[in-house]
């Protein structure tokens, strides 16, 4: 028995419509060998980031295209060209946005201290305790008063 096909579940096919063919720059050229020292050549199957392009967009066949990865891996190798190309990008400028207020440079100091410090005695300030080891200092035989040397800690000396 013939099986009628159903209008509602048959799906209907695409039309692909194919571009023009690509004809290869080696077709055009009519080059046998890839050298890879022939950069010109090797520019036109490498993208804009330095990527190998894809066979459907340099129109190379399978062979060329294979040829073509090989001098190009060879090239990069000895640095004829790079492995890739910095691409920067601009940023978008944000309108509500602060930093661009700020002036260059680290932030200021701080000159009050910091928050729930301000009642705390505990705390000496630089010149106390600089006045604290002038006073703690050694007298000497001659009156004098000097700082002693620190004595380095650990070690045989």
């Amino acid at each position: 028995m013939a099986r009628k096909s159903n209008s509602r579940r048959a799906k209907p096919k695409k039309v692909m419509r194919r571009g023009k063919k690509k004809i290869s720059a080696l077709t055009i050229a009519k080059v046998e060998y890839v050298d890879y020292k022939d950069t010109d050549m090797l520019r036109k199957f490498v993208s804009e980031r330095a990527k190998i392009k894809a066979r459907r967009l340099s129109g190379n066949d399978a062979g060329q295209q294979r040829s073509v990865a090989r001098a190009v891996k060879n090239a990069r190798e000895m640095a004829l060209i790079p492995y890739t190309n910095r691409v920067t990008t601009q940023r978008r400028e944000h309108r509500g946005d602060d930093r661009a207020l700020r002036a260059d440079g680290p932030p200021p100091r701080p000159t009050a201290p910091p928050p729930g410090s301000a009642g705390d005695t505990d705390f000496e300030t630089v010149d106390e305790m600089a006045a604290n080891e002038v006073v703690d200092s050694i007298a000497d035989d001659n009156g004098s008063n000097e700082v002693p040397e620190p004595v380095p800690a650990g070690g045989d000396q």
